[in-house]
């Protein structure tokens, strides 16, 4: 069927390889949207003269809840045949049309992997989602029936949310697990919890943002397939050429934790970094099926790993078989994507309450894999969360209360 077509930056423009946006087709047929854009689900709007976020006011006096009953934009307007992709970047109709393709486009693709539509937390309460920008916030919230883009200032030069892909996508995983999870519960929380709250988001960022054709093919080109490069798709809501907020290819393990924890984006580096090795994992077997890449290759890359022969090794040996079957390494890593991508959706529906563990998250994506394979990956899926610690240490109690820049103490956290 075909869909509606939006321009939308893979990852921040001001990177040189994402100057330009792609054109992605999302569910919604043509002319079903309405200027905004707009459709029974959701809005998105570019309000004139609102001075505050959503959330608790700045003087405490009242709660700022949507719906924004102020001036606006003039909103996008979609062409004659009901398309965005006319819009030109450097409006405000063209930002407000991003947002909303990049909202529609991430619900889509987990939608797919749900196999069905993920509800929004304010259903019931909101007719729809609004969608909005808000360029004094210098942060990004999904709360209760919004989401509000803000902004970064880097060398001087202000960088919307509203055009970083990443952000968008972040901002969307922690609604998707808000409401297919649930909101913690303040007096029976883990900081565990808290951490899964984080690394989903990133994951469902990561995962999306290969679903860009020229991602994907710029990944592979500058990698040859050896993922463990620094690369465009491990970074997560990146903010410049050389900057990041956090990678999901790192080094940190659960035991780091054991005394206690400060900040939940920390403690999300542990889960966060066992999925991107289950990932790269799962990209191998593929790999593997496709007779890309030996067996001997495959078993050399698990002795070598996180040991310094590893680089100079393994990447020879990748580029070389990149050279001879580069569409068979695309088709790898979709395959990986989207395995993972269905795994995750899956575990995230067996998942409840605000006491989850990154022990019981371990176990139920291995019965998800037993589901799904008869327990084909249960090898390299246990071995990923072993050498994260994960099911062999506790962590440790908060050791200060969350600051203002935390975002499990925000107002995505507020609901009626």
């Amino acid at each position: 069927m075909e869909g509606t077509r939006f321009k939308l930056f893979p990852q921040p423009g001001f990177l040189r390889d994402f100057a330009e946006p792609e054109v992605v087709m999302v569910s919604s047929p043509p002319g079903s949207l309405m200027p905004g854009p707009a459709d029974a689900r959701m809005y998105a709007i570019f309000p004139i003269g609102k001075s505050a976020p959503y959330g608790i006011a700045p003087d405490g006096s009242a709660l700022l809840t949507p719906a924004w009953t102020g001036a606006i934009e003039d909103p996008a307007e979609p062409d004659g045949e009901g398309h965005f992709d006319h819009l030109t970047p450097g409006t405000p109709q063209f930002e407000t049309a991003h947002l909303f393709g990049a909202v529609r486009f991430v619900m889509d693709i987990w939608e797919g992997y749900f196999g069905r539509e993920i509800p929004w937390q304010s259903d019931g309460t909101y007719e729809r989602m609004e969608l909005t920008i808000l360029p004094s916030l210098e942060n990004a919230y999904s709360g209760f029936g919004f989401l509000e883009m803000g902004g970064d200032w880097q060398e001087g030069v202000f960088t919307p949310f509203s055009l970083n892909f990443d952000v968008i996508a972040h901002e969307v995983g922690h609604a998707i697990i808000y409401s297919e999870v649930g909101v913690p519960d303040p007096a029976n929380v883990t900081g565990e919890y808290f951490g899964f709250h984080e690394s989903a988001a990133d994951l469902v960022a990561l995962v999306s943002s290969l679903h860009f054709n020229s991602l994907l093919d710029l990944l592979l080109a500058q990698t040859q397939g050896n993922l463990y490069m620094l690369n465009a798709a491990n970074r997560i809501a990146e903010l410049s050429e050389n900057k990041q907020i956090r990678l999901a290819a790192n080094d940190r393990r659960l035991c780091e934790f054991v005394q206690g924890w400060e900040k939940e984006h920390h403690l999300a580096e542990p889960l966060t970094g066992a999925f991107f090795d289950i990932l790269v994992d799962l990209f191998h077997e593929m790999l593997l099926d496709y007779g890309a890449i030996t067996p001997e290759v495959e078993e050399l890359s698990d002795r070598l790993l996180a040991t310094q022969q590893y680089a100079p090794v393994m990447q020879e040996l990748f580029a070389e078989a990149y050279a001879a079957n580069p569409d068979l390494f695309r088709r790898a890593l979709i395959d990986a994507r989207d395995i993972l991508g269905t795994y995750l959706a899956d575990s995230w529906i067996a998942l409840s309450g605000s006491d989850i563990t990154y022990a019981e998250i371990a176990e139920v994506f291995l019965a998800v894999d037993r589901r799904h394979s008869g327990g084909r990956y249960a090898r390299l899926i246990r071995g990923n969360f072993d050498l994260r610690d994960i099911g062999f240490v506790l962590v440790g109690p908060q050791l200060r209360p969350l600051d203002e820049k935390s975002h499990a103490n925000s107002v995505r956290t507020l609901v009626p």
